[in-house]
């Protein structure tokens, strides 16, 4: 497959500007429209986008760890976050949980923003194995 040089050029500025859209739309998800899902998608479509201009063997390159090590972190991060309640307060399973002080930024972080978290690494996981498993069966 030939690409041009100006989408080889475009995607490496277009890539971290993706991936710190999607940590903006994965944090701001809980008060207004985003969250993990979306963030997680934004994220594959960064890494995607990526590997069509340089190549399957580039982008893995760039990567630290194989996709599909995103989706039992993320699982487990989501459900120890909806299980802390449980555990810590005697609440029922997914009660959000809210800090009393601001963190700088962000707000009053809250179980759902780790929530939100499990969800991104899980979709950006999901999406990604498949897309590179097709990849390299093509």
């Amino acid at each position: 497959m030939r690409t041009t040089i100006i989408l080889k050029t475009a995607s490496n500025y277009l890539l971290p500007v993706l991936l710190v859209f999607s940590i903006f739309i994965l944090l701001r998800g809980h008060y207004l429209p985003g969250g993990g899902f979306v963030g997680g998608l934004i994220a594959s479509i960064a890494f995607i986008l990526h590997s069509f201009a340089n190549g399957l063997n580039k982008t893995k390159e760039l990567l630290i760890m194989h996709p599909g090590f995103l989706l039992p972190v993320g699982l487990a991060i989501s459900f120890l976050s909806g299980f802390a309640p449980v555990a810590l307060f005697d609440l029922p399973f997914m009660t959000g949980l809210w800090s009393h002080d601001a963190v700088a930024i962000l707000g009053h972080v809250g179980s759902a923003l780790f929530f939100d978290i499990g969800v991104y690494l899980v979709v950006n996981g999901v999406t990604l194995t498949i897309i590179f498993t097709i990849s390299e069966s093509a």
